[in-house]
């Protein structure tokens, strides 16, 4: 895939919100390790967990697809995570890129790189860990 390193080249890790569908994308990101879950649209996966938290110094960032309408769907997610916490929640599903804080938590879906939908473009995210949580919407056209 073009411009992958020019987009992804010096970032630590990939985190992927699912909707992969075919895994070979995963082979791609050769640059950085890669953690995913499985989207809607992926079939179920032995390497592809429904949700997971991966830890990044003290934080816990929850990492999950999502489902149903746009309507509460952050809520939804939340609560996915419960009885733990996280500090950062990564999504996708909506294809809608979002990074907003609620109740102290990252809220963050980078949006879609390849199906926009209702989304005013096609974009990725990037969250940076340092002191704290901070992410960043990047367009792609």
């Amino acid at each position: 895939m073009a411009g992958l390193e020019s987009r992804f080249g010096g970032v630590d890790l990939v985190l992927h919100a699912g909707d992969i569908v075919d895994p070979l994308l995963l082979d791609c990101f050769t640059m950085s390790p890669v953690l995913a879950v499985r989207g809607n649209m992926d079939r179920p996966s032995a390497i592809l967990p429904e949700r997971r938290i991966i830890r990044i110094g003290p934080f816990r960032i929850g990492l999950v697809h999502g489902w149903g309408g746009p309507q509460g769907l952050e809520s939804r997610l939340l609560r996915e995570f419960l009885p733990e916490t996280v500090d950062c929640l990564i999504f996708g599903h909506s294809h809608r890129p979002l990074c907003r804080s609620r109740a102290g938590v990252l809220l963050f879906n980078p949006g879609s790189p390849t199906h926009r939908r209702s989304a005013p473009f096609h974009s990725i995210g990037v969250i940076e860990v340092k002191d704290r949580i901070e992410g960043r919407i990047l367009p792609l056209d």
